[in-house]
């Protein structure tokens, strides 16, 4: 048997095993958070969030294309780019194993062709590790959607197995040719994501170790001093510096010098290019080979890099999606350097409860007026006592909310300052512990349930006291602690045979895990788990998986004298570990049926009249609305606008303009008024003369920048308020019933006048914006708000808005019966045509489909919705139509495919008083006894204080559960409902 055909035909079998994998598991079509933005912006090559991934958008726009039009087949082509770059990062994990397991079978010997048993034992620990890797729980996750982290794993993976074939190499004429590789990969690897660059000092010391014939601790030391320049260089004079250089250039010839635009980047270019010939032609001169393999590899990565050019050409055309406008060399750096997510402090900085003492002008942010770059402000600075100051400052974080949640962790004062002992605790409790190791355990111990903050499972733990919806948790899988093991086995037989290359893997474990932590220096509340961010560790811990089956049969020695049985032995155990992990993986890891996101974009869409503006809040009910719309086709009329966008002027420019069958929105304020730095926030200034506000007047006013708004600063500057926290709207009523927009049951709900307050703060420039399109939109065009943006930022105009399907619309009609705990009035029929006609259900009742928590959570907005109109119609005296409402809910979303939750006790007095009262009662007994067990549980959870969330939503179900035994007379069901809440509420 030939080793090497053998070695590249296992490789390329189980390639093609985790490719069918990944394939099998695949979700459809779009996912939440990022992915349905990716799979968008891939498909038409637009502009995504900072700092965009241009490599990614381009394999994903060359995979779309064998979709030949079939708009449906877009977004599972674009997953793919996931499922084919993982299964290759498998490929070339399993050659990496090899390699370092061939070194430690044959020692010296490893020129020679491996005897039978070596290449089996050799070949199985390869199998093994990458196996166990492609079924571990965060890269599987990765590997079946539209994310950067999976094509970067591949990048990591790669860039290792290159190291260790020019390490084998480094002896033959011509061997740095892979070293240029590695650099044309790093250089590509930018273009995905920079995770992929902390493996350059692992990648340092392999280099280090070949070419030292005796290493020693001060050439480590300086091995990691350069390697580390050589990634600070990267990522802080490559990424941004080449741009920020080129942007001063660009100011002084255009400013300065009066040249048009662009002279200044061309000027750059040239005497950039101009000194790297030079540099190759004096390396060639002085024959100095280590200048042009150095100048050779910075050219290679500089042309891996060149994937974001597409960045600012793509914005030069204007796209749909064209997030921060980095169409020019200004407003790219800005967009490289993440400038609109601000910054945290890392090694030095103030606590969470420091005051500034002074605030000063730092860079300043550019545009181009007439022939001009003008400065439009500068980023504000602020400066802190000494004494406020601390190395690594981890309890920075002043955001509301955010030290009572540090208190979960440390013993903080919010009036004292924390200490460094409570800093590193804080570090190692929660940044290190929780948000790493926790992770480290999902993977290679077990994971407790796909309930944000969810622990590990170890191999005793039962169900014993567990409530139903976690113990039934297709997440909650128990690997027995074997990959742990197994990977622990490992390490130890490298390093007692191969220190070297133990200190190589354990720098890539150490930098791609617990140097992340450091360098995120995560606040202490996460919208969601961030494991995807650690892949990086996890892969190295694979090849410790790996080793360990050379572990095993070292250990079997002991017990078995047949090399062959020992050999076998070792591989069936070995593959136990990917066989576990493969077995309680895979429910929770098949998305083969989901079409949840893409379906409540094309529900919530179809919600919305013709040429509606929407204001979405974030991420997960605005990316589903972009792929619906640039990859589907669907709705391409209603215009978005996203509220954590609307304080910047480049997404207020892009409402203005046109947007496929969408008219530009129609604003009162200029261009100027909405520049940054101008009208960021408005404050509260109370003016007694000004009982009220007139909104329509009001922009008049900031359009002219009156001075009767005028207040001044501290500092001396001039900025807008606004007089009175009292805002109206004069309607006028027949123009109004002339339009059309008024069902006719609300026509007595029509008001002269809309009132409401905008608080007694600040106004922010999103709600001026939506004030300006109020003031602007004259009820032109429907303007309504997402489920999000109504129940958490509606701007007072709660009393005023409209249910229609998933949206709530503003009209001029006051709410005449405001219910608490419900949003808007309930437009029956309009809701009812969309809930029970219109609106896409896919899977959603089918038990064998798998709904993380995230998608339980949005699709709870379903129940909401049914149970409100269920609830209208009862109120107004039509129980059968609320029965059927409610009847419809119940086939659409069964509680055996996704559990009842928080709004399904609105509909048991629909149900109650149409006749159905056995199925009202088992809603009730359900709920109420799954309650009393999540409530038992959380009360003695070693970790409660995390689950505070939890705790609320169940006292809050209680609560419901009371007011519909109530509502249906049933008060020993209300009488167990009240027992629970004297019991276990706060």
């Amino acid at each position: 048997m030939n080793y090497q055909r053998t070695n590249n035909l296992l490789g390329w079998l189980l390639f093609a095993g985790a490719l069918t994998v990944y394939l099998l598991t695949l979700e459809p079509t779009a996912s939440f958070w990022d992915c349905a933005e990716f799979i968008a912006t891939s498909h038409h090559l637009l502009v995504p969030h900072p700092p965009g991934a241009p490599l990614f958008l381009l394999l994903g726009r060359v995979f779309s294309l064998f979709s030949f039009g079939d708009a449906s087949l877009v977004a599972g082509l674009i997953n793919g780019v996931s499922a084919v770059s993982s299964a290759f990062t498998v490929l070339f994990l399993f050659w990496t194993i090899t390699m370092l397991a061939r070194k430690l079978v044959q020692g010296h010997a490893s020129t020679t062709e491996p005897s039978l048993p070596e290449t089996a034992l050799i070949l199985g620990a390869g199998a093994v590790g990458a196996s166990a890797f492609a079924f571990s729980d965060t890269f599987w996750f990765n590997a079946v959607e539209a994310e950067v982290y999976a094509l970067s794993t591949l990048c990591t993976a790669f860039v290792v197995w290159t190291m260790l074939k020019w390490e084998n190499r480094a002896h033959e004429p011509g061997s740095d040719r892979w070293l240029i590789l590695i650099a044309y990969a790093v250089g590509l690897s930018i273009g995905v994501h920079l995770l992929n660059l902390l493996a350059l000092p692992a990648l340092g010391f392999i280099y280090y170790f070949r070419r030292s014939a005796r290493p020693t601790w001060l050439g480590g030391i300086l091995t990691l001093v350069v390697s580390g320049a050589i990634l600070g260089g990267i990522l802080v004079g490559v990424i941004p510096g080449l741009p920020t250089l080129a942007g001063s250039f660009e100011v002084f010839f255009v400013n300065s010098m009066g040249l048009p635009f662009n002279s200044g980047v061309l000027v750059f270019l040239a005497l950039f290019l101009g000194t790297i010939v030079f540099g190759f032609r004096y390396a060639n001169r002085t024959q100095n080979q280590l200048l042009n393999t150095g100048l050779l590899a910075f050219v290679f990565i500089l042309i891996g890099y060149s994937s974001y050019l597409i960045v600012p050409i793509r914005s030069g055309f204007n796209p749909t999606i064209d997030e921060n406008k980095p169409d020019e060399v200004l407003s790219f750096v800005s967009y490289l350097k993440r400038e609109q997510y601000g910054d945290r402090p890392l090694l030095y900085g103030p606590q969470f409860n420091a005051q500034p003492i002074a605030q000063t002008q730092g860079a300043p942010r550019y545009i181009r007026q007439g022939n001009k770059y003008v400065i439009s402000d500068h980023r504000l600075e602020n400066e802190y006592a000494t004494a406020d100051n601390t190395l690594l400052p981890r309890l920075y974080s002043n955001r509301p909310g955010h030290i009572s949640e540090y208190q979960k962790w440390v013993d903080v004062r919010e009036d004292v300052k924390p200490t460094m002992g409570q800093n590193l605790a804080f570090l190692w409790r929660y940044q290190l512990g929780h948000m790493y190791w926790r992770y480290f355990l999902w993977n290679f111990v077990g994971r407790e349930s796909d309930v944000q903050q969810a622990g590990s499972l170890l191999p005793g733990a039962t169900k014993n006291g567990l409530p139903q919806l976690l113990a039934d948790n297709k997440a909650r899988n128990n690997f027995l602690l074997l990959p742990l093991l197994l990977g622990g086995l490992g390490l130890v037989y490298q390093a007692r045979r191969d220190g070297r290359k133990t200190l190589v893997l354990g720098l890539l474990f150490g930098l791609t895990g617990v140097a992340i932590v450091l360098y995120l220096n995560q606040p202490p509340i996460e919208p969601r788990e961030r494991d995807y961010t650690s892949v990086g560790s996890f892969y190295a811990f694979a090849i410790w998986m790996g080793l360990g089956v050379l572990g095993l049969h070292e250990v079997l020695r002991y017990l078995l004298r047949t090399p062959n049985l020992r050999v076998a032995t070792a591989m069936v155990l070995g593959l136990l570990v990917p066989g576990i992990l493969a077995v309680e993986g895979w429910n929770d890891h098949d998305r083969s049926g989901r079409y949840s996101a893409a379906d409540s974009a094309y529900n919530l869409l179809n919600s919305c009249a013709p040429n509606a503006i929407l204001i979405t809040y974030a991420d997960n009910d605005t990316f589903p609305l972009w792929y619906a719309q640039e990859v589907e086709g669907i709705r391409r009329d209603v215009r978005i606008a996203v509220l954590q966008y609307l304080p910047t002027d480049w997404h207020i420019e892009q409402l203005r303009r046109r947007s496929y069958e969408s008219a530009p929105v129609a604003l009162t304020l200029p261009t100027s008024s909405y520049q940054s730095g101008t009208n960021d926030y408005l404050p509260y200034v109370a003016n007694p003369a000004v009982p009220a506000v007139n909104v329509q007047e009001f922009m008049q006013l900031v359009r002219e920048n009156s001075p009767l708004l005028q207040v001044q600063t501290q500092s001396g500057q001039t900025m807008l308020s606004y007089p009175s926290d009292k805002f109206y709207l004069p309607i006028d009523k027949e123009k109004v019933k002339r339009l059309g927009i008024i069902p006719q049951e609300r026509e007595s709900h029509l008001v002269d006048r809309m009132e409401w307050s905008m608080g007694k703060q600040y106004l922010d420039k999103s709600k001026l914006v939506i004030l300006d399109i109020l003031a602007s939109n004259d009820w032109r065009r429907p303007v309504y708000f997402a489920n999000a943006v109504a129940q958490q930022e509606g701007m007072g105009l709660e009393p005023y808005l409209q249910l229609e399907g998933m949206a709530y619309r503003i009209l001029p009609c006051r709410n005449p019966d405001p219910q608490p705990q419900r949003v808007g009035y309930v437009a029956r029929q309009l809701t009812y045509d969309s809930l029970m006609n219109k609106f896409a259900y896919r899977n959603l009742n089918n038990p064998k489909v798998y709904y993380d928590e995230i998608n339980r959570r949005t699709l709870a907005q379903y129940r909401d919705k049914f149970g409100q109109l269920a609830q209208a119609y009862l109120h107004a005296g039509e129980p059968l139509k609320a029965k059927e409402v409610a009847l419809r809910c119940l086939q659409v979303m069964p509680d055996a495919a996704i559990p009842y939750d928080l709004y399904t006790p609105e509909l048991v007095a629909p149900l109650a008083a149409g006749g159905e009262k056995p199925r009202a009662n088992e809603i009730m007994d359900t709920l109420t006894s799954r309650t009393q067990q999540s409530l038992a549980y959380y009360r003695t959870h070693d970790d409660r204080a995390l689950f505070e969330q939890e705790v609320a939503t169940n006292l809050m179900t209680l609560q419901r559960l009371y007011q519909a035994a109530t509502d249906t007379g049933d008060q020993v069901r209300a009488a167990r409902v009240v027992a629970l809440a004297e019991q276990y509420g706060r």
